[in-house]
């Protein structure tokens, strides 16, 4: 009988072991990141060759030649830069924000959305291993410069290939004048 009530409770119980998660909305997020900071919204339509550089520094394919940026300035001198990336991770998508330094530099990178079983979702502590990585010297690659997540190689491939694309448009767009 005793054996019964343990089981019964655990099964009442399972519900609230499940894996949950609160993501941010977009406008949270950059005040968290931005302090106190006047965002702007940057809408870039690419060229063919600005294109093409992208797809060469990051070595993806670009879904598309529109794309977005957020500016964050405070008294008028740009202290960051943001883009959310929305991209498939296995059949389901995810939105990232990618927050840059104003040297090209990621700073945060964070899941605002996730539609997959949460459990294959990027914990915290692994996507601070971005914290610093850039398109030079700083490679982003899996199982060499980042590692991968057991368990969770489809969401990691999705993110270090976002990352990389982020970083290139950020590159082409701001960084190469």
């Amino acid at each position: 009988m005793l054996l019964r009530v343990v089981v019964l409770l655990l099964i009442a119980m399972l519900p609230s072991l499940s894996y949950e998660r609160e993501f941010k909305r977009l406008d949270e997020a950059l005040k968290a990141v931005f302090p106190n900071a006047e965002i702007e919204i940057k809408n870039v339509a690419l060229s063919r060759e600005k294109a093409k550089r992208v797809e060469e520094l990051a070595r993806v394919k670009l879904d598309s030649r529109l794309v977005s940026f957020y500016i964050a300035k405070r008294d008028g001198k740009v202290v960051g830069y943001a883009f959310v990336d929305v991209h498939r991770v296995r059949t389901k998508n995810e939105s990232v924000l990618f927050v840059i330094s104003p040297e090209g530099r990621l700073e945060v990178v964070e899941v605002l959305s996730f539609n997959e079983p949460l459990e294959y979702m990027a914990d915290e502590n692994w996507l601070k291993l971005f914290k610093g990585k850039s398109l030079g010297r700083d490679s982003i690659r899996l199982k060499r410069d980042i590692p991968n997540m057991t368990g969770a190689t489809l969401t990691a491939r999705a993110i270090v290939k976002s990352a990389r694309k982020v970083l290139a448009l950020w590159q082409v767009v701001f960084g190469e004048k």
